[in-house]
């Protein structure tokens, strides 16, 4: 298997590549390829299957869509068709492909649920070079007709590991064997577990293996902390961790929809410069606040898991996992949304007395320890009943805004003046 120290430095122009897409690469200010796109390119324009592991936010999908542009036959297509496992992602690598095909007349359309499938079949019927789509759809749309597969030259299945985390792989199959069986297949993955290493010998042709992933799993440019804390007080420490970091762009995840939801109406009292995003949210409303956090319209996202892969947001400085993921898997992507493509940031996981095993599984799977975090001032325990003073003792001017606090409000006087975050 090949590896990073394996691959010797290269620009693009040592890749052979064509003078339309080192133009395109050029207007885009790509410069030198990253290491899985100094591995991957050479050996894909060879035509061979490719079987590439690398951590997310290391230029993958630039690593695929060149190759796939370089050797599209002439005529009508589809002759590329690109499994990813969310919506989001499926509008990313259609803007980075269009990015990458500059001045050339190549079509890319992304296919997923959440939009009406008549737009999407009527973009089918011209005939696009290259579509994008989550498994379900392209289901969908096998199912209707409205997608053939017959001219099909190359396959990629994308954040292939996170497809089958979430499910697709029965739709996966019932689409690889419905493509021809002399293409190309490449997968992209950031972990090769077992059921991924079934589905490349089965379906791939003696793939080319690559390995671009770290021997430390979390990439060594995100600095990992903890902070020991009880559940009701989160939310104080939230508050708390933001105005001492003061981050650019910050995402914060929650394990669920609702608790997602939750947060965002109660910091949302506290600053404007915050959106959510999760499952139940409309396609349009997605893409919208990834879009608006992408300009810098606003600065602190909330969000569930469904923005943990694959979306490529590169100036993220700051990663607070306000509930601790379940699956360990799940706190290297969450991660590694900030420290992307050799960037410096910083990442911490609230972890309530009750949780000291799943940071422990955490620590275990990126085999490195979090570094403990404390907040000057700030007491992370809940007061039991002997400890609390009488209600008539309280400070109102006290650091902490009865607002900030779990439960019913207090009738207690607002402060007239709210510190920024």
């Amino acid at each position: 298997m090949t590896t990073p120290e394996d691959a010797p430095e290269k620009r693009f122009t040592d890749l052979k590549l064509s003078q339309k897409m080192l133009d395109a690469l050029e207007a885009a200010r790509y410069q030198v390829p990253s290491p899985i796109q100094a591995g991957v390119i050479p050996i894909a324009l060879e035509g061979k299957d490719v079987l590439g592991q690398a951590r997310t936010g290391t230029g993958k999908t630039a690593a695929f869509g060149i190759p796939i542009i370089e050797t599209i036959p002439p005529g009508k297509g589809p002759h590329a068709l690109i499994l990813v496992p969310t919506r989001e992602l499926a509008v990313q690598v259609r803007d980075e492909i269009a990015k990458l095909s500059k001045g050339m007349s190549i079509q890319c359309v992304a296919i997923y649920g959440g939009k009406p499938i008549r737009g999407q079949m009527d973009k089918l019927k011209r005939n696009p070079e290259i579509v994008v789509g989550t498994p379900g759809r392209v289901i969908d749309h096998m199912t209707r007709n409205s997608l053939n597969l017959e001219k099909l030259s190359v396959v990629v299945l994308d954040e292939a590991d996170r497809m089958l985390d979430i499910g697709f792989r029965p739709d996966i199959e019932k689409i690889l064997r419905r493509c021809p069986q002399e293409r190309q297949t490449m997968l992209l993955s950031a972990t090769v577990p077992p059921p991924i290493e079934r589905l490349a010998n089965r379906y791939m042709n003696d793939p080319v293996k690559i390995d671009f992933s770290p021997t430390n799993i979390s990439a060594d440019t995100i600095e990992q902390h903890y902070f020991t804390v009880d559940g009701p007080k989160k939310m104080e420490l939230l508050i708390r961790l933001l105005r001492r970091e003061q981050p650019t762009k910050c995402i914060v995840f929650c394990r669920t929809k609702r608790g997602t939801e939750k947060l965002f109406q109660r910091l949302q009292k506290k600053t404007k410069l915050v959106r959510c995003i999760h499952g139940d949210m409309h396609q349009g409303a997605r893409n919208r606040t990834i879009t608006d956090f992408k300009a810098n319209r606003y600065r602190i996202l909330i969000a569930t898991d469904v923005v943990g892969r694959g979306i490529d947001i590169s100036d993220v400085t700051l990663i607070v996992n306000y509930d601790v993921p379940e699956y360990s898997d799940d706190y290297v992507h969450r991660v590694g949304r900030t420290g992307r493509m050799g960037k410096e940031g910083v990442a911490y996981t609230f972890v309530t007395p009750e949780e000291g095993n799943q940071l422990t599984r955490i620590e275990m799977r990126i085999d490195k320890l979090l570094i403990r975090d404390e907040i000057e001032g700030f007491d992370p325990y809940v007061k039991t009943a002997v400890e609390t003073s009488p209600p008539h003792s309280r400070d109102v001017n006290s650091d902490t805004p009865e607002e900030e606090k779990d439960g019913p409000p207090k009738k207690t006087p607002r402060r007239r003046h709210r510190r920024a975050l």
